[in-house]
């Protein structure tokens, strides 16, 4: 592409630079308005400065994107409404052998899990989980953290809905589900292996040290006290079996019992208190009853008997609609899992993924049978937006021809029939999507990195996106800035009640080893 005018290259530049900024540092100083309204600012920059028009810029918005991540998104939601990170979450402490093995628990969860419900997913919801368990275990945090986010990265690298740099690469280079997973898949479980032992070399001491001191463990917070709740079968009302002395035995004095639904709970409560089983409680309820019915009480108590009988005939109704509650859920979340392998096996037959996946959402929606609004609304909507504005800003940066000047500087160099030529595109996709994240680099250089490729055979074109593929998602690990996963971990960990906070410098120390060395091996087993 030739190079544009001057004034629409200095314009273009300058709106591409506005985007640059606020999506790397979200909160400069001089312009604190976050990442979707940077890119929506570049996006009308472009259309302002006539380096597109309305038409073009609208025509370079990517629907068939737009609706793939969308989907997924919506799936997600519901996945998580079943409970199947909170699944992913007990396996990580489930019979755990020590530090080490709950690290390597770690890196494999987050990889499967970012490989099928996306990276940014995952680790929105294991954080809180990798931090309770650490806790628990009187272990450091830092290394289940870097685990967490790295193998995340890793691992979305294997599937086209891993991450949004590979939904956008499905989509432009038509490569079906099957042979996009299959040919980078063990690249991925490589990569993982090798990330772990990384963390296990580096980290080797400090977890020994953790494990060998044997320190008693601390108290997990107090939402995973849940877990252990039960229900009194008077009332269903919660009462916590793991604490059952925070009753007041005095405030259950004979005359606050008005009938026998209060008289079964109060002597469930006292019986407790003093030590005695359930089955004693309840002898010792009827026996009381009977009591009341042989008018060895007083007259004045005798609806007790009339009370108890109620009470009996609505705790048997409440059983029932507690199972019946508790079949129902089982079956809600049985839906859940089969649309959602429903729509992988869908992908891996090659149908139209951006429908596929809007399908599934649907399906979902319809299965729930209720106002969808609130899961809806958790859909991020400002990434959407965010995506908008970056196809219109990358494309009106496209047309200023610096893009393909720089590419026609590189292309000879970096061809990927040699070796020397993959590791020079590695390189420079390893930068780009540390300066200009990865997305961006996706969009710049995909296509001329196919182009390129596809005059040497189709099977290197092929080759050549899948490269990108990984490349991109692996160089995320490199700093903290490099992926959103990486910033997710960061700032949930910061907020978390008993907060940790991951500095730059310490990620950079793992990320720079570890993406080199992830990078160079999974490069040698990429297969078209």
């Amino acid at each position: 592409m030739a190079m544009a005018p001057t004034a629409k290259l200095v314009l273009g530049c300058f709106a591409f630079a506005v985007f640059w900024v606020l999506a790397v540092f979200p909160a400069v100083p001089f312009m604190p308005i976050g990442r979707t309204a940077g890119s929506l600012l570049g996006a009308m920059l472009m259309v302002l400065f006539q380096v597109l028009t309305p038409d073009q810029a609208y025509e370079s918005i990517d629907l068939p994107i737009l609706g793939l991540l969308f989907g997924t998104m919506v799936v997600s939601v519901y996945l998580e409404r079943a409970d199947i990170f909170k699944y992913l979450g007990k396996m990580l402490s489930w019979k755990s052998q020590g530090a080490k093995d709950l690290l390597c628990r770690i890196c494999i969860i987050s990889a499967v899990s970012s490989a099928f419900f996306t990276n940014d997913t995952s680790c929105v919801v294991l954080t809180e989980f990798v931090l309770k368990i650490a806790r628990q275990q009187n272990l450091p945090p830092h290394p289940f953290l870097l685990a967490l986010a790295s193998s995340a990265n890793i691992g979305s690298a294997a599937t086209p809905i891993g991450n949004p740099q590979n939904l956008v690469i499905a989509v432009q280079s038509n490569i079906p589900f099957g042979q996009f997973l299959f040919g980078i898949v063990s690249a991925t479980v490589l990569g993982i292996f090798v990330n772990a032992l990384i963390l296990l070399s580096m980290f080797w001491k400090v977890l020994s040290v953790q494990k060998d001191e044997e320190e008693p463990p601390v108290e997990l917070a107090p939402e995973e006290d849940v877990n252990s709740h039960r229900f009194s079968p008077a009332t269903m009302s919660h009462l916590t079996s793991e604490n059952p002395h925070n009753v007041n035995p005095e405030a259950m004095s004979s005359h606050s019992i008005p009938n026998a639904s209060g008289h079964l709970e109060a002597n469930i409560l006292r019986s407790r208190i003093s030590g005695l089983g359930d089955n004693e409680i309840l002898k010792a309820d009827l026996n009381g009853t009977k009591d009341v019915m042989d008018g060895s009480l007083p007259k004045k108590d005798d609806s007790l008997a009339n009370g108890f009988a109620k009470e009996s005939s609505n705790l048997g109704l409440e059983d029932i609609d507690e199972k019946s509650a508790k079949w129902k859920m089982i079956l809600w979340k049985a839906g859940v899992y089969i649309i959602t392998a429903g729509m992988l096996v869908s992908f891996l037959v090659e149908l139209n993924m951006s429908w596929t996946a809007i399908t599934a959402a649907m399906a979902l929606v319809v299965l729930d049978f209720k106002d969808a609004r609130p899961c809806l609304e958790k859909v991020s909507y400002s990434l959407l937006v965010f995506f908008c504005g970056m196809f219109v800003t990358v494309e009106g940066f496209n047309r200023t021809g610096i893009p393909s000047a720089i590419w026609d500087f590189m292309e000879p160099y970096a061809q990927i029939d040699r070796v020397s030529g993959v590791a020079i595109l590695a390189v420079v996709i390893v930068v780009l999507s540390n300066l200009a994240s990865n997305v961006p680099t996706v969009l710049l250089l995909g296509s001329r990195v196919a182009a390129a490729a596809a005059t040497i055979s189709p099977e290197k074109e092929k080759k050549a996106w899948l490269i990108l593929a990984w490349v991109s998602t692996v160089a995320g690990n490199l700093s903290l800035l490099g992926s959103a996963a990486n910033l997710i971990v960061c700032e949930q960990a910061r907020r978390a009640q008993h907060g940790y906070n991951l500095t730059f410098w310490a990620h950079l120390k793992f990320g720079v080893p570890s993406t080199i060395i992830v990078t160079a091996i999974g490069l040698s087993l990429i297969r078209a």
